[in-house]
């Protein structure tokens, strides 16, 4: 039986499943429709509510052909009804951190914040698990 954990690590893949193939009906279906919702790009401002949230990642996903993207080092914390995934995220050649923040609906779980922003440099490189993309 898959526990709370794995189903949320599993989101999070779904996330930049639909992030690197440029799949906005993915990413549509991912984002909470009842609760508040909201995302910070990187090197952008606050965006809130679903419509508006929806049309930043339309914005960037409009270039159907995909994205050279990929997530490392998953970690996740379970709060009740919320769950967290803070992760590495490499879009092409830009090294970032992420913060998901997703909310359980019935058994699934759907993003209600997204933020990535740049990773610092690190002294020495360290081993990396790269998530594969489902």
């Amino acid at each position: 039986m898959i526990g709370d954990e794995e189903r949320l690590l599993f989101a999070n893949d779904a996330f930049y499943a639909a992030f690197a193939s440029a799949d906005i009906r993915a990413m549509q279906d991912l984002w909470a429709d009842k609760h508040p919702v909201s995302v910070i790009h990187p090197g952008a401002d606050i965006v809130v509510g679903r419509a508006e949230v929806l049309a930043s990642w339309k914005a960037i996903l409009r270039d159907d052909t995909g994205f050279d993207i990929e997530h490392r080092n998953p970690v996740a914390r379970l709060l009740g009804e919320t769950g967290i995934v803070l992760c590495r995220e490499r879009v092409g050649t830009h090294h970032l951190i992420a913060t998901n923040v997703f909310v359980r609906i019935v058994d699934n779980w759907r993003i209600a914040h997204h933020q990535s922003g740049p990773a610092p440099l690190q002294a020495k490189p360290k081993q990396e698990e790269q998530r594969p993309v489902h």
